[in-house]
């Protein structure tokens, strides 16, 4: 299953996202000033969020309108089909993720580390670790169907 040519795919499939994801998680941890630790730890996770399938659905749904033809508009039907593939690619990951995964590792992982900006790394780390590994063997099975 895995090899290079599916790491690269993998890798242009989600980089935007992350890149985005990582940003605001950044951006969000620099609430630990104003919240306790478990607050900005669901802050930190929903800024995550929106920003990742933010940028996922934008690019899935520009992908799917570059494969048509210039002049053919998107049937409601193929946006039913996006986000039905949308939700069985990330369903169930993003719940575990949202409410136990992340908000878990983001407030441990500083504590444990010690250092509160090496820990909201590792923790982000950590987190992405478990939520890729789901989404990409539910990826994987979505194409085989396909």
């Amino acid at each position: 299953m895995f090899n290079k040519s599916k790491f690269k795919e993998w890798f242009d499939r989600y980089k935007y996202s992350e890149l985005a994801a990582t940003s605001a998680a950044l951006i969000a941890s620099q609430f630990s000033r104003i919240f306790s630790g478990l607050t900005t730890a669901y802050i930190i996770t929903f800024a995550e969020y929106f920003a990742f399938y933010g940028v996922i659905i934008y690019r899935s749904y520009k992908t799917k309108v570059a494969l048509k033809d210039n002049n053919q508009k998107t049937t409601f039907k193929e946006i039913v089909v996006l986000i039905r593939d949308l939700l069985l690619e990330f369903g169930y990951p993003a719940i575990l993720d949202f409410f136990f995964i992340r908000p878990f590792c983001m407030y441990w992982m500083p504590i444990l580390t010690g250092n509160y900006f090496a820990g909201i790394i590792l923790g982000k780390i950590t987190a992405d670790c478990f939520f890729y590994f789901l989404s990409i063997i539910n990826y994987e099975l979505i194409k085989k169907k396909s």
